[in-house]
């Protein structure tokens, strides 16, 4: 899924009596920033262990299964975050403080989803050919989409933002909120806050349905997004570097979007296809990606 952004042109003027930055070139890159974080990686391992000693293989499978899928899936929302964060100019400094906003309310947001989604599951079985018609979709969108530079115009989430929330051109340090002409106005940071959370929202619609495709147990599916969202600043930091060294692995996530959404499809008829079966074509199918990546590269 690609996130089209409009170019951002406000025309707000600025205050001569308050010293605003302005907007900054995205800063040279750091060696800080090849350091990957894996705390949260461990964390996560570590409770689906605890899990499968608690509950049994079955569910520590399922949460292995959901959380590497959620990973997975991060690629193309956190390649987009790569992309808002350089259309906005926002500055290294600053962007971790803008993924904790996002990381927040992404918690909040699909906890919500899981918990409704949960109950209409319970409640309409159908329902699941639903999710695999929009797994489906998804899978095709990946394949089908060319690779090439992102039109950045006329983007609905962005332009909606702007028409509603009155934004500077320019950032005051790492304020949300600033003040020009004696009127409270939004910096650019805010808008991108906006912009990156609508943007999840937009993107847990995959996401969520595929982790459903592995369980139906709504603590499970919450858990493995959990551990997954609270990854993504580590994520991040791995993928604004090396995305595009990856070129198989959209069409792996593609194979997997595919494959969950068959899966959903069989087992409304009656035909399951075991949780360990899932894990294993997910990793194998993810790895593939991967390496094929690696190879290709080193050509």
């Amino acid at each position: 899924m690609v996130v089209e952004l409009n170019i951002f042109q406000l025309l707000a003027p600025e205050e001569p009596s308050r010293k605003i930055i302005s907007l900054p070139q995205i800063a040279p890159e750091e060696p800080s920033r090849r350091i990957i974080s894996l705390p949260q990686v461990c964390a996560a391992v570590a409770f689906g262990i605890g899990l499968g000693f608690k509950d049994g293989l079955g569910k520590a499978s399922e949460f292995f299964a959901g959380y590497i899928l959620e990973q997975s899936l991060s690629v193309d929302n956190l390649f987009v975050f790569v992309l808002i964060f350089k259309y906005f100019k926002v500055p290294f400094m600053y962007q971790n403080r803008v993924l904790s906003y996002g990381i927040a309310g992404a918690v909040v947001f699909r906890l919500t989803l899981i918990l409704l989604g949960a109950a209409t599951l319970q409640r309409f079985e159908a329902v699941n050919l639903l999710l695999a018609a929009i797994l489906l979709f998804s899978s095709f969108k990946l394949f089908s989409s060319e690779e090439g530079d992102t039109d950045l115009s006329d983007n609905f989430v962005v332009k909606t933002c702007q028409r509603f929330i009155p934004v500077t051109t320019n950032y005051d340090s790492d304020r949300f909120i600033t003040v020009q002409n004696d009127v409270w106005k939004a910096t650019p940071l805010l808008l991108t806050v906006a912009v990156i959370e609508l943007s999840d929202i937009a993107f847990a619609v995959d996401s969520i349905p595929a982790v459903f495709g592995v369980t139906r147990d709504p603590f499970i599916v919450f858990s493995s997004n959990l551990f997954a969202i609270l990854g993504l600043r580590s994520l991040y930091t791995l993928i604004s570097e090396g995305m595009s060294d990856l070129e198989y692995l959209q069409p792996s996530i593609g194979v997997v979007l595919g494959f969950i959404g068959c899966k959903m499809i069989l087992d409304y008829f009656g035909f399951h296809i075991s949780t360990e079966a899932s894990l294993g074509f997910v990793f194998t199918s993810l790895s593939v990606g991967v390496v094929l990546s690696l190879m290709n590269k080193s050509d």
